[in-house]
């Protein structure tokens, strides 16, 4: 199953997309959010109204997560680019869940930025609460499913003006576009052998696969569990492989820039830049 949500900020609709048609899964459902995916979203699409989403906003697949918890340094090559070593354990920092937008909406520069950057990234969605998993295969049991991310970057704010944290060059307003959709466990057959990529201006960054991972799905889950509780609707995003502009290969983002990542399986998001 892949859920999706149409319309504008504030009024959108849950949508189930199954065998090529889409459902509008709206009344009794609610919203594609952590009561929903808690209590196991739809088995079935019996009983729902198909829906013509022809023209409509795509908006990002989940409503509002009480967190985004994200994973840092998480590719080797990645590592090597950016001048530092592989992690002995996950490095991890927040955004602010008011930073999420949809897989078209406008990315905001922010004022004052010259080194806003992307990162493709495999997003994990909670299906359950979690804490103090006992295992790696019990940490795959509590997602919800899968979702394309960009992880926005401003350089300059998240290594020289951070303090020593990441969070004030990832928590700028529009830094965290989402979707089209959220994808079930069940449509993905090895989350650790997907291909992620970017591109700016339909120009290549970066091409990869979720093996070269450091630290997998599962190892990150059960990991972070012993440190935080998650929620049910939880968003937490794994990392990103090599070929950013912290590279010095490219150049970074500008306002009239397009910017697209996707994952196999789990489609793209395609957001023009403005400047804030």
């Amino acid at each position: 199953m892949k859920y999706l949500r149409i319309g504008q900020p504030g009024y959108e609709t849950p949508v189930a997309l199954h065998e090529g048609k889409y459902y509008d899964l709206s009344g009794p459902i609610g919203d594609i959010d952590g009561d929903f995916l808690a209590r196991g979203g739809v088995r079935t699409t019996a009983g729902f109204p198909e829906i013509d989403i022809a023209g409509e906003r795509i908006a990002p697949p989940i409503a509002k997560p009480n967190a985004i918890v994200c994973i840092g340094m998480n590719y080797a090559a990645h590592c090597a680019e950016s001048g530092a070593e592989p992690p002995a354990e996950p490095v991890v920092f927040y955004k602010h869940p008011n930073t999420i937008v949809g897989p078209h909406d406008d990315v905001q520069i922010p004022r004052g930025s010259t080194r806003t950057d992307w990162e493709v990234e495999l997003g994990v969605v909670f299906a359950k609460p979690a804490s103090y998993l006992e295992s790696e295969e019990a940490a795959l049991d509590v997602i919800a499913g899968f979702v394309v991310a960009n992880d926005l970057s401003e350089r300059e704010f998240q290594i020289e003006r951070s303090g020593g944290q990441f969070s004030k060059g990832k928590a700028c307003p529009t830094f965290t576009p989402l979707g089209p959709w959220l994808v079930t466990p069940d449509e993905i057959d090895d989350v650790q052998g997907l291909r992620l990529w970017s591109k700016v201006n339909g120009e290549p960054r970066q091409d990869s696969t979720s093996k070269d991972m450091i630290f997998s799905v599962a190892q990150i889950i059960h990991h972070m569990s012993q440190f935080m509780a998650f929620d049910a609707g939880d968003l937490l995003l794994t990392g990103t492989p090599e070929g950013v502009a912290l590279s010095g290969r490219f150049p970074y983002l500008k306002a009239g820039d397009t910017v697209e990542v996707g994952i196999e399986g789990l489609g793209a998001t395609k957001n023009p830049t403005v400047q804030a």
